[in-house]
């Protein structure tokens, strides 16, 4: 069983039908292709023909068969490819152009008496040889060919499918240690000053870390789920900054059931706030709304920078614009002008909302 197991990675496929059906097939076509043999007395006259074809076919496929596994299992790399066909095809060559004489003398042999009246030339004999040996040689190499590149379209999907969830878990990690300090901080404030005010906080906090927990599997998320998770995390900004920090969400109900990347607009609220001063005489506005084209979510913020910028390692622009190119064409558009930063997220659909006739990749 682990010797078949091992003959068909080898292969890169089960090759037993392929033998059985075209070994016979084979066989009766070479003395009508090669020898001028034909039908023309029916089948039971050409019957003996066929059986000696049907004997030389099956000796050379199954030794054509064993000299591709034996050179596969020496040089099984894909570098090796080259020098294994070489090697392979050199060797082949030579021990077809030697056993080959020995076969055509005895052909005539296994004939009965007068269906030998028409000898082909040893040329003739060899030049039907290596067809049907390079015939063999090449099924396998095509068959192993697609076998390889299929495993590689899977590999490679595997691998893309890896890096998808890497890239999710880092950006849910973005979820700053330092915010979830500051929110404790905001509470040791809140508890002796207003104890309500507090229970309220804690609720908020512990919505915003259930919806990271909830999301841990999924790569994309409606705008209406983002949209309710805003609603916690705004309440958590707001009780830290009061009025200096002012969020201002209008979202056409429509475009509410398309998707984006899970957390993307906390991150930009984040990068907002992390870079931006925030105070009674600079209120920083924040707002969310439809881009300028009804295919993009738009998140803008005024420009007003920190004289001293945190040190900046950009992992969450970066993220979400990786993230995105996985699942369409269209880019995170980022622009500062006028005063303002902005920053546009494609909107997507998913397969249930294409195959309900809505359209497919992006909006």
């Amino acid at each position: 069983m682990n010797f078949q197991r091992r003959n068909k990675a080898l292969l890169g496929f089960n090759d037993l039908p392929v033998v059985l059906l075209g070994i016979p097939l084979v066989a009766f076509l070479m003395p009508l292709i090669f020898f001028g043999d034909t039908l023309s007395e029916g089948l039971l006259a050409y019957w003996p023909k066929w059986r000696v074809a049907l004997l030389f076919t099956t000796f050379y496929w199954v030794s054509m068969r064993w000299m591709v596994l034996l050179f596969r299992y020496i040089w099984p790399e894909y570098k090796d490819t080259a020098k294994r066909l070489v090697l392979m095809i050199l060797t082949v060559v030579v021990v077809v152009l030697l056993i080959n004489n020995f076969c055509y003398e005895i052909h005539d042999l296994l004939l009965p008496e007068g269906h030998n009246n028409m000898r082909p030339s040893k040329f003739d004999y060899a030049k039907s040889t290596y067809m049907v040996v390079f015939f063999v040689l090449s099924l396998y190499e095509g068959v192993y060919f697609y076998y390889r590149w299929r495993l590689s379209l899977i590999e490679t999907e595997r691998l893309r499918q890896e890096n998808i969830t890497s890239q999710l878990e880092a950006l849910k990690n973005q979820v700053n240690p330092h915010f979830l300090f500051n929110s404790l901080n905001t509470l040791i404030y809140l508890i002796p000053e207003d104890a309500d005010r507090a229970v309220r906080f804690v609720e908020q906090l512990s919505k915003v870390y259930r919806y990271i927990l909830e999301i841990r599997d999924r790569s994309l998320i409606t705008v209406a789920e983002e949209l309710a998770f805003l609603d916690a995390y705004q309440f958590l900004l707001k009780e830290r900054f009061g009025d200096s920090l002012q969020i201002d969400v209008q979202i056409d109900p429509a475009v509410k059931v398309l998707h984006l990347v899970p957390l993307s607009m906390q991150m930009l609220l984040e990068n907002a706030i992390k870079h931006n001063i925030i105070s009674q005489e600079h209120p920083l506005l924040i707002e969310i709304n439809v881009g300028t084209r009804r295919d993009t979510l738009q998140v803008r913020n005024r420009y007003q920078p920190k004289q001293q910028v945190q040190e900046s390692t950009k992992v969450g622009l970066d993220n979400i614009i990786r993230r995105y190119a996985f699942y369409t064409t269209a880019t995170v558009e980022i622009d500062q002008h006028d005063g303002w930063f902005t920053v546009q997220l494609p909107l997507l659909y998913t397969p249930d909302l294409v195959a309900a006739g809505n359209g497919a990749g992006e909006l």
